[in-house]
């Protein structure tokens, strides 16, 4: 197990502190395809000069690692965009971030080849953007799902009975968020409401960490998980006087030690950090910082004993 053995099995996963990626498939896209219908139309008329896309991909991507990668290094939560492929024949389902990522189902297999070679970890996936998507994609989409997982998926419980231990007991690995009123009619299926992921919407890693204090502050009240997005977003000026050196090099690279200090100042429990997703999470130690904080709880349960 990446993070923890027995002695943090019985804490509530609402509790423990995870680890997540920020638009966790973007480490391929696409720049001979479409751009996505999750782009204006300006963009995408823009777009059909070629070198507008190579910019395009240097702030479209926001990963470095793929999924193996990113679960080997500790990532338990996966933040999904998907969308059809407007004109293609069929129904197939990819990942999407301003330009056409992987197949859906190429993602999830490659997941779970993990979980089958670690059946003591469990995830999230969840899928919170649905672009050029009628009903009939979202079926096959969650049939998708269903194959790829079969009786690894947790059914919809109190967000306060997930514990690992409750997951080991039952066999299960995943944890699936789906934003669409669908999710309603498969037990698999968690609604988008509980897994809360306010957003900063900025370029100041100031009122980022400003924003990320204020809103835990109001998650208890909720009972639910919840996302701290530890994230810079570019404004359009932004990216237009940088555009060569790409997000990477304009905002996370400076940001990262300044959001790690943040981090290890924070505390897992019912008022603490829950979930925390970040752009390119191997240029900081995310991981060991976050194993380390959830020894914290360790520690209160030993005091308290």
């Amino acid at each position: 197990c990446v993070f923890w053995g027995s002695q943090l099995s019985k804490i509530k996963y609402s509790w423990l502190l995870f680890l997540g990626s920020h638009d966790s498939f973007s480490y391929w896209v696409d720049e001979k395809s479409p751009v996505g219908p999750d782009q204006a139309t300006a963009i995408k008329r823009l777009a059909r000069i070629s070198l507008v896309k190579k910019i395009m991909k240097k702030w479209s991507v926001t990963q470095n690692l793929t999924f193996k990668e990113q679960l080997e290094g500790g990532i338990r939560y996966f933040d999904l965009r998907v969308s059809s492929k407007p004109g293609e024949m069929g129904q197939e389902i990819y990942f999407i971030h301003g330009l056409f990522g992987i197949k859906v189902w190429d993602g999830l297999k490659e997941i779970n080849t993990f979980l089958e070679q670690h059946p003591k970890e469990v995830i999230f996936l969840d899928f919170n953007h649905f672009y050029a998507m009628d009903d009939s994609h979202h079926f096959y989409l969650i049939n998708r799902i269903r194959s790829a997982f079969g009786s690894k998926l947790c059914s919809v419980e109190c967000v306060e009975y997930v514990t690992l231990q409750y997951m080991w007991e039952k066999k299960h690995q995943v944890l699936i968020f789906y934003h669409y009123p669908l999710c309603q009619e498969y037990p698999f299926l968690w609604p988008g409401n509980k897994m809360p992921a306010p957003w900063a919407n900025t370029t100041n890693v100031h009122k980022l960490l400003q924003f990320l204090e204020t809103t835990l502050g109001e998650r208890s009240r909720y009972g639910t998980f919840h996302v701290s997005q530890a994230i810079l977003t570019p404004r359009v000026k932004t990216i237009a006087r940088h555009l060569i050196r790409g997000l990477k090099n304009t905002l996370v690279h400076r940001n990262l030690p300044m959001i790690l200090n943040w981090v290890k100042a924070q505390k897992p429990g019912v008022m603490g950090v829950n979930i925390i997703t970040s752009d390119f999470v191997e240029l900081v130690d995310f991981a060991a910082t976050v194993i380390a904080l959830n020894d914290l709880l360790l520690e209160e349960d030993e005091s308290a004993t």
